[in-house]
């Protein structure tokens, strides 16, 4: 095999969150969904990049940049995406996130086949949070 090959790299879709204040966005994104730091890069302004994961669903984060036309919801005057957010249990993750400082916009439910509520972070970016119910519950 050439030494210079690249392996193989699989498709993915990963967002990209542009935010006000990445620093203190990464430190929510940790206290609410326990996300963890696969990746960060520092500006001397004290702006961050960073790769987060939850449970190796991963996630970018960095502060807005107008000059190449990366709006935060804040800025836009709210946000175009929402987030899907699967976990085994989207209440405890649910209270978690509103502990953090999350907003409700509804509350945990079933309906459509899902266990799901959404909240709104600090930085405008909706989340759902559920779990498809399985035919027998």
């Amino acid at each position: 095999m050439d030494s210079n090959a690249s392996a193989p790299i699989s498709t993915s879709i990963v967002p990209w969150l542009s935010v006000r204040n990445s620093a203190q966005a990464v430190e929510f994104y940790k206290a609410a969904f326990g996300a963890i730091e696969v990746y960060r890069l520092v500006d001397p302004d004290g702006s961050v990049v960073a790769r987060l994961s939850v449970d190796g669903a991963e996630f970018w984060v960095a502060d807005e940049s107008p000059e190449h036309f990366n709006f935060s919801p804040e800025s836009l005057g709210g946000s175009t995406v929402r987030v899907i957010l699967t976990v085994s249990d989207p209440d405890a993750m649910f209270k978690r996130a509103l502990k953090a400082g999350a907003s409700q916009v509804y509350p945990v439910s079933e309906g459509h086949g899902w266990r799901v509520g959404r909240v709104v972070d600090p930085y405008g970016h909706h989340w759902e949070i559920g779990r498809p119910i399985a035919r027998d519950e």
